[in-house]
């Protein structure tokens, strides 16, 4: 059964004198209440060196009508931990080795780990492998080391209150192509040193990851997300009068990074922005792939799928519309006006946050 101290539901308001924020009255040592649409009221303790950072969260998901997942002191009634759960349909469930289920949701290229050794593993098992033959949408929420605990189905306004609340979309006016570009593509593309330009100024956007606040893009969490961040970078670059392309990658996908506690991340599918190149002579061209997650300068597309380690991954390449693309993601999705894009990293930057309150400032200590 559901751990009984714990609560998903969205937070209905603060219990806050007029004109403070709950991180003013948090280093004013004084607590602050919180009310869920459950109808439970519960507490930010000034005491805990975390609440600081939960208020941020809460606040954020409050802004955009989403559940988050408390575990409250019975005795206390004070907020102990906060987690930030999925709202999701499944995908897919395969094993793992050392007792674990690989568990792929939609709208997330992150491999989910189930532990055979799981609290109430029978049960959530159940339900995931439920949704995964209705198609129902699950609440599903894992730990800070990205295992499942908790899976449950949305039962009203207290679960989710359904859609996004999107207060800044975002609708850009596409570049057009000249008639000559299709005729003679080396002209039409920007030279090498101009994509390492636009891959400075995108990559200028990284989030604080103490703080993040919008309109970062968090590139230090990259858990999950990507398709957030390939979207709004593409934003960026038709901005500067650009026509990005992207590209996908679908496959067992093991990367190391320094930007994960764990020192790596495992996907089953990753999207990047590209953009077309100049060679040094007439009429070579190139796609260059522009992700400041994984690298530190634009690379060619071979030098981005040997990053994955999976060399027998499947690639695709797209035009900068498609938000998921079904062949890849398993869904088909466009955003024109980045409404999805906008909640998706909003979320990911309080993961950021959260991963920064946990462990400490990336890059982290890997061998």
């Amino acid at each position: 059964m559901p751990n009984p101290n714990a609560e998903v539901s969205i937070v209905r308001r603060f219990d806050l004198p007029a004109g403070r924020s709950a991180a003013e009255e948090l280093r004013a040592a004084r607590r602050v209440d919180v009310d869920l649409a459950t109808g439970r009221r519960t507490y930010l303790d000034p005491a805990d060196r975390h609440s600081i950072t939960y208020s941020r969260i809460l606040e954020t998901l409050s802004q955009y009508r989403r559940p988050v997942y408390l575990e409250i002191d019975p005795e206390t009634s004070a907020i102990k931990l906060l987690l930030i759960p999925y709202i999701t349909t499944v995908q897919s469930i395969e094993p793992l080795e050392q007792e674990r289920l690989a568990v792929w949701l939609a709208r997330s290229h992150a491999r989910h780990v189930l532990r055979r050794d799981a609290r109430d593993f029978d049960e959530l098992d159940a339900r995931l492998r439920e949704a995964m033959q209705t198609g129902n949408t699950v609440i599903v929420t894992e730990d800070d080391a990205h295992e499942i605990i908790d899976v449950r189905y949305p039962t009203g306004a207290s679960d989710w209150e359904g859609g996004t609340k999107a207060p800044f979309p975002r609708r850009v006016a596409e570049p057009k192509k000249p008639w000559w570009a299709d005729v003679i593509p080396w002209l039409y593309c920007i030279s090498a040193a101009t994509a390492a330009q636009v891959f400075d100024a995108v990559n200028a956007t990284s989030c604080d990851p103490q703080t993040a606040p919008a309109p970062c893009i968090p590139f230090l969490y990259p858990y999950d997300g990507c398709h957030a961040r390939a979207h709004e970078m593409c934003r960026l670059m038709i901005d500067l009068g650009l026509n990005p392309g992207k590209i996908w990658i679908k496959g067992k996908l093991h990367v190391e990074t320094n930007n994960d506690p764990k020192c790596y991340v495992d996907w089953g599918w990753h999207v990047a922005p590209t953009l077309c190149v100049r060679g040094r002579r007439f009429p070579q061209t190139q796609q260059l792939v522009i992700d400041p997650a994984l690298f530190s300068a634009p690379v060619a597309r071979s030098t981005w799928m040997s990053a994955q380690g999976d060399p027998n991954a499947t690639l695709k390449v797209t035009s900068h519309s498609i938000y998921f693309d079904g062949e890849i993601t398993g869904t088909h999705q466009l955003d024109p006006n980045y409404i999805e894009c906008n909640l998706d990293l909003a979320i990911n930057r309080q993961n950021l946050v959260k991963q920064t309150d946990n462990n400490g400032l990336p890059p982290y200590e890997c061998m």
